[in-house]
């Protein structure tokens, strides 16, 4: 096995994220496999949306099935690449529509996780802010020849945040919006930290109630949860015309969405979605990305899931030619295919160097050791059951841990002996199924 090494700051996220069974945030192309085709389908999208143009997309897999995996790992090469993300999961306190503000708790939770590539790990507002001030005084010191200290260079630079904000206000919303740009940069201007931070509240969401917004920002409308998605868009505008390539969405665990059990309330939230998937397919959004993780049962069960949305169930099933059979990456949802044996394998390998490397020893344990391990992980769960990745790492991390901390255990002693003869296990019937597993 090739040793990469990989730095302690990212071998302690990944040990202990895959040890809980949870996605790690950093370190993701360290143990990725697999969803080549998906990756790439992706990643043309994005490439779209860089050109002003806008996707929505939805990634489905069964619990454990990686989703989410993908989904970090998207976000991480965008931001890599200069989009502006945010991700958020959906839960009973976050929906797209709520009569309790739900809606409004999502935009929230979008604005506290908006990252940039300097800002990986969220809250990167004001810090977008900053930097397109610095650069835009940086640009009229070039073309003025002012000096940095001369009290005409914060004219220039207002001159030049009008000219963008000018252009955003004939969007929906887009007064308002400009209005508290102009508020923050005023304060930013006069050292006014309190105006600094009433135009972050407005930005993030957080006022209650038009009056207050009225009275510190002389701003007439607040954002609340009937109207968050036209400021998305505007944020997505805003971050193209500041430097960026878009803004990306990352909304998982939208099975959220199909447990409503108020049926009014549940399709008030597929309109949401159904809103937001003609925007970014008719134009009417620019240079935005919206990815949503959910469950197949999610999409396609009739009675509770978007199918059930006629409207939506005719813009997202299969085409007639896919639905044979075939795969089309190119559609509005990306159905996570299994990963071959040979893909877990290679992933198992992946966690052997990255644990010895982490905790500083020698692996010991075999490729023969593994794939038994494999095979043992099936036959546990039975013929009829599948096995996901996330399952399938947080056993075989508890075995390396239980290797590591206990000298006088072994392999055969906690799995088993791992000399299976023929007659034992059919290695077609194994292959094929351990073809059914996932990342």
């Amino acid at each position: 096995m090739n040793e990469v090494k990989i730095p302690k700051r990212l071998t302690t996220a990944l040990v202990n994220s895959l040890t809980a069974g949870v996605v790690p945030r950093v370190g993701l192309e360290h143990i990725a496999v697999g969803r080549r085709a998906e990756v790439d389908a992706i990643l043309k999208d994005l490439d779209n949306i860089a050109e002003g143009g806008a996707a929505c997309k939805f990634i489905t897999g069964r619990y454990g099935s990686g989703k989410s995996f993908l989904l970090q790992t998207i976000r991480n090469y965008a931001m890599d690449r200069d989009f502006v993300v945010a991700d958020a999961d959906l839960s009973p306190e976050r929906r797209l529509v709520g009569t309790k503000g739900q809606g409004l708790a999502t935009y929230r939770e979008l604005m506290t996780h908006l990252s940039t590539k300097t800002r990986p790990d969220g809250g990167a507002l004001e810090a977008m802010l900053q930097k397109w001030f610095a650069a835009l005084q940086q640009e009229a010191l070039r073309e003025t020849g002012l000096k940095l200290s001369d009290p005409a260079l914060n004219d220039a630079v207002e001159q030049r945040i009008f000219a963008v904000t000018a252009e955003m206000q004939n969007l929906v919303h887009g007064f308002d919006f400009a209005k508290v740009l102009a508020a923050y940069w005023n304060g930013h201007k006069l050292a006014d930290d309190d105006r600094k931070q009433a135009a972050l509240r407005w930005l993030r969401g957080e006022y209650p109630t038009k009056t207050e917004a009225k009275k510190e920002l002389n701003v007439g409308v607040i954002i609340d949860d009937e109207n968050w998605y036209d400021y998305v868009k505007l944020w997505s505008e805003f971050a193209a015309r500041i430097g960026y390539r878009g803004l990306l969405l990352f909304i998982d665990e939208a099975v959220n969405l199909y447990k409503i059990s108020n049926s009014v309330s549940r399709q008030s939230n597929y309109e949401k979605l159904l809103t937001m998937f003609n925007d970014t397919m008719q134009g009417k959004a620019e240079h935005l990305g919206i990815f949503v993780g959910g469950t197949p049962q999610f999409v396609e069960d009739e009675r509770r899931g978007l199918f059930s949305y006629e409207a939506l169930r005719s813009r997202l099933m299969e085409g007639r030619y896919a639905g044979k059979g075939f795969v089309n990456y190119s559609g509005p949802i990306l159905k996570l295919e299994m990963l071959s044996p040979e893909e877990i394998l290679l992933l198992l390998q992946k966690l052997v160097n990255i644990h010895a490397q982490h905790f500083g020893y020698a692996p010991s344990i075999t490729q023969q050791e593994i794939v038994y391990f494999m095979e043992a992980a099936v036959g546990r769960l039975g013929a009829d059951q599948l096995l996901t990745p996330r399952e399938v790492i947080r056993d075989f991390m508890d075995l390396l841990h239980t290797l590591r901390q206990n000298p006088d255990a072994s392999f055969e002693r906690l799995v088993g002996e791992h000399q299976v003869k023929p007659a034992e296990a059919d290695p077609d019937e194994v292959g094929g199924f351990l073809a059914e597993f996932e990342l």
